[in-house]
């Protein structure tokens, strides 16, 4: 690595699958970007290997990166109020969605933009590998990325719309109204059903319309496939999120779907 080819490596990791990103800084161009899906959800311990695997095989990350950030995305995280946080009860915040072990490690992030503390479990054995391979690195949940990243780019509007961020078996759902945040929860799901279930619980909670609220959609989805049709079925207004990004891309990258790696592109 020289000072005029400055790169960062971003690794997303789910129990469904993983995914790259490396961001050549110095000409602003994203130079590889890659989601890797697992046909079944694995143990962190098989996702460990399947990194392993992938980092060694792919010539791509032999390169010197001036940073990598990691971005753990599981359902073990939940939002809490700054000004209520106390540092000593981390595992009161998480035990009431999570089942959690004594032996779990649970830190946290602060989104600044709402003056709140995210409180997460990490993949403790995947952040001892990327520190052993790489040095020094930064760790973040997905949930901050994604809530940071709507409120600062796209909370533009006085009237509620909803953000759902989907992966082969959850769905993160943000919900903001008057740019403040409402709501952000994560639903696993197994069917369609399953998926507008949730979909219309949130609505019925928050008392949203159908009518006029708007659902923007990012990560793996199409239109017409059948979790959009299902959607579209019961609520008037959704569509596919046009992330605008300000990075040049590679040859070979598929820039007309770019929300299918939201998620990894918003850590940078």
């Amino acid at each position: 690595m020289t000072k005029n080819n400055i790169k960062e490596l971003s690794i997303q990791v789910n129990l469904n699958g993983l995914s790259f990103c490396i961001l050549n800084r110095t000409s602003n161009t994203i130079e590889f970007l890659n989601h890797l899906p697992f046909e079944h959800k694995l143990t962190p311990f098989d996702v460990l290997n399947r990194l392993k695997t992938e980092l060694s095989s792919n010539t791509v990350f032999s390169d010197e990166f001036n940073s990598v950030i990691v971005i753990h995305q599981n359902e073990l995280a939940s939002l809490v109020p700054k000004t209520l946080y106390d540092e000593n009860h981390k595992v009161d915040y998480l035990k009431f969605n999570a089942k959690i072990l004594k032996t779990d490690f649970i830190t946290q992030d602060e989104i600044a933009i709402n003056d709140s503390i995210n409180v997460y479990i990490p993949y403790v054995n995947i952040n001892n590998y990327i520190f052993e391979t790489f040095g020094a690195f930064v760790y973040k949940h997905s949930s901050t990325v994604l809530v940071d990243t709507i409120l600062q780019k796209y909370s533009v509007k006085e009237t509620p719309e909803v953000y759902i961020n989907i992966n082969s078996s959850t769905i993160e759902v943000c919900v903001v109204d008057n740019k403040q945040l409402q709501l952000f929860n994560v639903f696993e799901y197994h069917s369609k059903e399953d998926f507008i279930y949730y979909i219309l619980f949130v609505f019925e909670q928050l008392k949203l319309d159908a009518e006029v609220t708007q659902i923007k959609l990012s990560g793996s989805i199409k239109k017409d496939d059948e979790l959009f049709n299902i959607l579209y079925t019961y609520i008037r207004h959704v569509d596919i999120i046009k992330p605008e990004f300000s990075f040049n891309f590679s040859v070979g990258i598929d820039k007309q779907n770019l929300h299918n790696h939201y998620l990894i592109l918003s850590s940078l």
